[in-house]
């Protein structure tokens, strides 16, 4: 193994905070660039029809570039991170699934860590076939189908479980595509996914814009936007999900540089496919960057962090059996009631 992937440490980064921040660059950054932050995904799409934000075409090239590598399976370390945890909340649900969907698996990183006891039968998809052909094997009868998470190609009223693991933010219509995925669910079926958020890579998006700014008077998007954890419950409940639960977690990879980071993303087949996106940066723009990531997010022994939000969300498709709030005003005791409770009762005098 060399010394690179060694420097790579996976890192639960705390509890997130109490309320998100509302921009990607760090306040320090923001005040040496000038710069007005990158608008990111959110309610502000819907009601005008579906975005056309990412390149599709171009993101099953990058998979299917990322999948010929040689080492390739080195840069699954944080899909399978995550789905882990996706299939930890899986089994936190006491039932058994019979039939279950996961969109836009890739190589299985939730199956690998699910047993046929959960899941008796399973569906996996992606959009390149060259990952497919690279599945990880599993104990649950798997059927693999190449296909565009946009796009599913399944029958209404299907699967008792879907889920999906770091795919859902190469999606141009995510609202379009929430809803087919309610569709597809049987009722009282649940799906339960993992995307990015809007604060991941903020050190990097930082560094590239002030060195494009100081070298060459302006900067372009190099990475993507994302949807912000604020919008995703939104979202979720306007393509009929209920019993919501949405919930965020940072995940830490140091590296020993900013090229290392680029690597990494290129390996993992996360590269830009925004159709704004530049080509190609600047040898002295790289230098400049890797200088400022350094300066402002270095640790003491040379490494550089870099930050991944990630959204988890559960969501049931209704059905009559499900718990229900009560009908308003069948309430008996007031709130104003309540803090009655902790009063001491007084004793009668004799």
């Amino acid at each position: 193994m060399s010394s690179r992937v060694c420097l790579r440490v996976l890192q639960t980064a705390g509890p997130p905070p109490a309320a998100p921040r509302s921009w990607n660059l760090s306040p320090e950054c923001r005040h040496r660039a000038g710069l007005r932050w990158e608008a990111r995904r959110g309610l502000s799409s819907l009601g005008r029809g579906s975005m056309n934000v990412f390149d599709r075409s171009m993101k099953k090239r990058q998979k299917n570039w990322a999948a010929s590598l040689q080492d390739s399976r080195q840069y699954d370390y944080l899909r399978d991170e995550v789905g882990s945890r996706v299939a930890d909340r899986v089994y936190d649900i006491a039932r058994t699934f019979p039939l279950a969907l996961d969109v836009g698996g890739g190589r299985g990183h939730i199956a690998e860590h699910l047993s046929k006891e959960v899941v008796e039968r399973l569906f996996l998809t992606d959009v390149s076939e060259a990952t497919l052909k690279q599945r990880k094997p599993t104990e649950i009868p798997t059927h693999d189908v190449l296909a565009d998470e946009e796009f599913l190609p399944f029958p209404d009223n299907t699967f008792d479980l879907v889920v999906s693991s770091l795919s859902l933010h190469w999606i141009n219509d995510l609202p379009g595509a929430l809803k087919q995925i309610l569709q597809v669910l049987k009722p009282d079926g649940v799906f339960i996914g993992a995307m990015v958020g809007g604060e991941t890579l903020y050190e990097l998006r930082c560094s590239l814009q002030l060195a494009e700014t100081e070298r060459e008077g302006g900067f372009s998007p190099h990475i993507s936007p994302y949807t912000a954890v604020t919008d995703l419950g939104n979202l979720l409940g306007q393509a009929g999900f209920n019993m919501l639960t949405v919930d965020t977690d940072e995940v830490q990879v140091h590296y020993p540089g900013i090229t290392e980071v680029m690597t990494d993303l290129q390996g993992m087949g996360e590269s830009n496919c925004a159709w704004n996106r530049r080509s190609m940066l600047h040898r002295d723009t790289i230098l400049a960057a890797a200088a400022i990531y350094k300066e402002m997010y270095g640790n003491e022994d040379g490494s550089i962090p870099a930050t991944f939000e990630i959204l988890y969300m559960i969501g049931w498709k209704p059905h009559e059996s499900q718990a229900k709030p009560a009908q308003r005003g069948s309430a008996t005791v007031s709130f104003g009631d309540l803090s009655k409770i902790s009063q001491p009762t007084s004793t009668e005098k004799t």
